[in-house]
């Protein structure tokens, strides 16, 4: 009898990481099934080293950054797992197919599935940010055009707008270059202040921060227009000189802009009944499954409406999602086991190399701790064990 499929949609950290978590765990439960796992991009990679990594490779070693999927999965049995690098164009969750486009061949090929993982995250505006196909250009594009700039302009006052602000103020114009910056680098927020998950003070230290390397920092105001209109989020305008206008009325002539104002689920492949008005998919919070969709249907990460977009929720969110898909395939009448998001204070945010401010669990941590847990290399000391599934 052929293996029935457990369908995983996304290759980053929650699918990834989900199927390590089912292969390993799953036991007598999985017996009769398959993992296919569907993935953009044959590699994987630590997104959230994008501020740093696309400015220069010597900042981290390659090999740890970037990770082949198919290596990390060859230490199951082959009729155990599948990986397709490829696209998701449907999923009829009523008739349970999926319809998939291989990157491979340029061909489309449909899946039965008998259970469905959605972990699809979400796609940023600018290519600098994405593992996607457009981001090896994006990278050299951004660094052929950065001994030239004068003026950079970074949309968003979220952690990752900081983060790019940091380290370019770095990279340009020195840790203490803030009094004679060589480069103008402006970053808009339409907020009262920026990193608005983190109490007032944090924020305002960053800001000090980001004096500290020429960052000047623009509040209350939201960038309206760029022109070229398609500045910074496409190759073909990636850094093109553009005029960014302001809802003041003013505007900026940047050498350089880059949008980091927030991201857009990768959902369009399922029935918008699915999805919320964010557009992503209403996820129940405590079991993860998609309740509208029927029976063995789930979904994590960024795509889901389960918890804040955030690495540190869709780790914790791991073990209760692969506790009710085995209990679900099993037909055990056990209790489900539920996820309860840790809502307290928990970002941590590098500024340049040396510099950063954020909490955990609502406690305020040192600028040097959140140096040695993130700033040193944006997490990619604990991308190792769970890239390979050793963390679970």
């Amino acid at each position: 009898m052929s293996k029935q499929t457990v369908l995983v949609i996304g290759a980053s950290y929650g699918g990834l990481s989900i199927t390590h978590y089912l292969l390993k765990h799953g036991g007598p439960g999985l017996k009769d099934y398959q993992v296919i796992l569907v993935g953009a991009a044959p590699q994987t990679m630590c997104r959230p080293a994008c501020p740093r990594a696309m400015i220069a490779d010597e900042y981290f070693d390659q090999k740890k950054l970037f990770v082949d999927i198919p290596a990390q999965l060859k230490q199951y049995p082959k009729d155990k797992v599948t990986f397709i690098h490829g696209t998701a164009l449907q999923v009829d969750h009523e008739k349970r197919i999926a319809t998939i486009e291989r990157h491979d061949n340029n061909a489309e090929e449909t899946i039965d599935f008998h259970t469905l993982v959605v972990a699809t995250g979400a796609t940023t505006s600018s290519p600098l940010l994405s593992n996607g196909s457009d981001r090896t250009e994006a990278w050299k594009t951004l660094r052929a055009a950065l001994p030239s700039a004068k003026t950079i302009v970074i949309g968003g006052g979220g952690p990752t707008g900081v983060e790019i602000a940091g380290e370019l103020g770095e990279h340009l114009n020195g840790k203490n270059g803030g009094s004679k910056p060589k480069v103008s680098i402006n970053l808009i927020t339409s907020g009262d202040r920026i990193l608005p998950v983190l109490r007032p003070a944090l924020a305002s230290t960053a800001e000090q921060y980001l004096s500290k390397v020429g960052v000047k920092v623009t509040k209350g105001v939201r960038i309206t227009s760029t022109l070229p209109s398609n500045s910074g989020t496409h190759l073909s305008a990636l850094t093109t000189q553009t005029t960014v206008t302001l809802s003041s009325g003013s505007s900026i002539t940047a050498d350089i802009y880059i949008p980091a104002t927030g991201t857009h689920p990768n959902t369009t492949f399922l029935s918008p009944t699915l999805l919320g008005p964010d557009a992503r998919v209403t996820t129940n919070p405590t079991t993860l499954r998609v309740d509208a969709a029927g029976p063995r249907i789930y979904a994590i990460g960024d795509c889901a409406s389960a918890a804040r977009p955030a690495v540190h929720n869709i780790l914790a969110a791991i073990p209760v999602l692969a506790a009710n898909i085995i209990k679900d395939l099993s037909g055990a009448t056990t209790a489900d086991k539920l996820f309860k998001e840790d809502t307290r204070e928990t970002q941590l945010v590098p500024i340049g190399r040396s510099k950063g401010v954020g909490a955990a669990m609502g406690w305020k941590l040192p600028s040097s701790m959140v140096w040695a847990i993130k700033g040193r290399d944006y997490w990619v000391w604990t991308t190792g064990k769970l890239w390979s599934g050793a963390q679970f």
